[in-house]
């Protein structure tokens, strides 16, 4: 029987960062919506703490729960599924494999491979805290974001291409490119969901809708996306 990741099957994830505050009435609302899962993952402020904590509150649900590791201090165990970043249109090494390989040094073998996944993120919104941290290209044409797909799915294999937009709703007709010429890996979109509709265009174009900053913004309509989602099946190929 062949393996199938937890993760490929789903389309609607949200997105909860521990550095930011969120009641139980809310948290309620997010684990009972009928999404797929619920990452737990941020920029910045991501401690062993906060993570713990907002993983403890979140297993009182079954929705299924991944750890986006982004830092060594907030690798946190108990999670469903585990998520490497690697930031693959940035060219401070650190970001791709530097950090990694120092977290490869110090806990490699502890590390669960079996529910362990590499990530690589395309970056695309130059204003994003993430793109400043990392210091990623985030003015690529088409051609150049193509290149960069083929590179993650053909060369390197990765079972998880991130196209991330955070702040602000991204080029659906570039995230559908990306889906029609990615052969393996999962595509996932994140950034500027915050409305059902928007929820269906991103639904169109990628396998995994991931809606972040409207939780905090607008729970209503954050809580829309899940069943706009649904009634989308993915066109991207």
């Amino acid at each position: 029987m062949e393996f199938q990741a937890i993760y490929e099957t789903w389309r609607h994830v949200f997105k909860l960062d521990p550095e930011r505050a969120i009641s139980d009435e809310q948290l309620d609302a997010i684990c009972m919506s009928g999404t797929d899962a619920v990452i737990v993952g941020g920029s910045t402020g991501v401690t062993f703490d906060n993570t713990v904590d907002l993983m403890s509150r979140i297993r009182r649900y079954e929705v299924p729960c991944a750890l986006e590791v982004s830092s060594e201090e907030a690798a946190v165990p108990g999670f469903d599924h585990y998520f490497i970043p690697l930031v693959l249109n940035t060219d401070r090494a650190e970001w791709m494999a530097g950090r990694q390989i120092g977290a490869l040094r110090a806990f490699g073998a502890f590390i669960p491979w079996e529910i362990t996944s590499a990530e690589g993120y395309l970056i695309l919104n130059g204003e994003a805290e993430a793109a400043k941290l990392t210091g990623a290209n985030a003015a690529l044409d088409a051609e150049s974001v193509t290149a960069h797909i083929y590179m993650a799915d053909r060369l390197m294999r990765l079972p998880i291409i991130y196209m991330e937009y955070s702040g602000k709703f991204g080029d659906m007709e570039l995230v559908k490119r990306a889906g029609r010429i990615t052969a393996a890996a999962r595509l996932f979109y994140g950034g500027g969901i915050d409305n059902a509709d928007k929820a269906r265009l991103a639904a169109e174009a990628a396998h995994t809708v991931i809606v972040g900053n409207a939780i905090y913004d607008d729970l209503a309509a954050a809580l829309s996306t899940v069943a706009a989602v649904a009634e989308v099946p993915y066109s991207g190929k």
